[in-house]
């Protein structure tokens, strides 16, 4: 049975026909070390709780009076929107000392928001399961991310990619320098598993091109923070821009190289492929499979060693491979690339080399050439079934 205060809860929100829901974050209990307390309010749905809309560049607020329970505690909050600097957030602030809904064991409870107006909310906690089931089923809505909205009586759900640009500019406002390109991957990774339901069950090939694309936005959010002292201040002179141009722009290519193998890395080891990363052997190829001792053992069967470059473009550069891990004859090379003519294709293949290319890509590809392209799924099955 759900609890008296989950009830009434349900029963105002389908009155009032608005109501928000999120769970309550270490975040917003101010326990991450951000500084930061107060609700988080989702960004989309501003305008069931605010008269301001999200304006970059000013900070607006109002004041609310919220009745938490059943009018056991009343605050006299703020409804606040941060847009100067790098936030871009709505939080509910200011409840005063001794507010029991955001100690650290409120961390996990369900927070129903119900505006009844933009300065007048009533608000509830639910602190067991049963509640928050009962609460989904009435309203018709699931947290599958961070909130859910009941707006004009129809649910409303946090998207994905709501998502994911919420927790990339989390972890990008506290960034004073540039991480490095693991730091970008993992993170990149960690939002996708969490803000992209289907992601553990898309095929290697979709991975690999949501991965790239995802950390190519969060390397761009950082890279406006950090960057942004440098291109505004005055420069001495011509070569100094230059200088400057030339560092940002070396970034971006390193950043884009190491991205592709780091997702590649996690897909292998995903579909437990032994291999080594950059190994010491001759050439210093970019990946190795099995391993290093395999391929330096000159019993271990040639046909169950694997060598991959791994190379964003390829088009002048795959003759790179052919003087790497000699030992192994077949030479693959993973890019994404869109796009190369027949005739180097042909090239390739004659020179030993077949490409890996993410399966979306392919028909970016000519017909009737003697490389038939692998999927990563593909490549990743057929070493799979090599090694067994």
């Amino acid at each position: 049975m759900p609890s008296p205060t989950c009830e009434i809860a349900i029963e105002e929100a389908l009155r009032i026909g608005n109501a928000l829901l999120k769970f309550v974050s270490p975040n917003d209990a101010g326990i991450t070390g951000t500084h930061q307390c107060g609700f988080y309010l989702p960004k989309p749905v501003w305008h069931m709780y605010a008269e301001f809309p999200p304006q970059r560049g000013r900070n607006d607020e109002a004041e609310v009076e919220v009745h938490w329970q059943v009018d056991q505690l009343i605050t006299h909050s703020r409804v606040k929107w941060y847009g100067k600097g790098t936030r871009r957030e709505y939080r509910l602030t200011r409840f005063g000392k001794g507010f029991p809904f955001l100690a650290p064991e409120s961390v996990g409870n369900l927070l129903v928001l119900i505006p009844e107006s933009h300065h007048k909310f009533r608000a509830y906690i639910l602190d067991n399961d049963e509640d928050v089931e009962e609460i989904h089923a009435a309203l018709g809505l699931e947290i599958t991310g961070f909130w859910a909205a009941y707006a004009n009586g129809t649910p409303h759900v946090e998207t994905e990619s709501e998502c994911v640009e919420r927790c990339f500019r989390r972890f990008v406002k506290q960034l004073k320098d540039f991480p490095t390109g693991n730091t970008f991957s993992e993170k990149t990774l960690e939002t996708l598993k969490k803000c992209v339901q289907s992601f553990s069950r898309l095929n290697a090939d979709k991975i690999l091109v949501q991965c790239i694309d995802a950390e190519y936005k969060l390397y761009r959010l950082a890279e406006c923070q950090i960057c942004k002292s440098q291109i505004v201040r005055e420069f001495r002179d011509v070569d100094d821009f230059l200088r400057t141009a030339s560092s940002i722009m070396n970034r971006r290519k390193s950043r884009a190289g190491r991205s592709l193998e780091n997702h590649f890395d996690y897909l292998l080891t995903r579909a437990e492929i032994p291999h080594v990363v950059r190994p010491e052997v001759d050439g210093r190829p970019d990946i190795v499979i099995p391993s290093v001792e395999a391929y330096n053992d000159s019993s271990y069967p040639a046909n169950k060693l694997f060598m991959v470059g791994v190379k964003t473009t390829c088009k002048d550069r795959w003759r790179q491979v052919l003087n790497e891990a000699k030992r192994i004859r077949d030479k693959y090379i993973l890019t994404i690339q869109q796009g190369i003519s027949r005739k180097q294709l042909n090239e390739m293949k004659d020179a030993g080399v077949q490409l890996i290319v993410p399966a979306d890509f392919h028909n970016q590809y000519p017909r009737g050439s003697d490389m038939q392209l692998l999927k990563v799924e593909g490549f990743i099955d057929f070493v799979r079934k090599r090694l067994a």
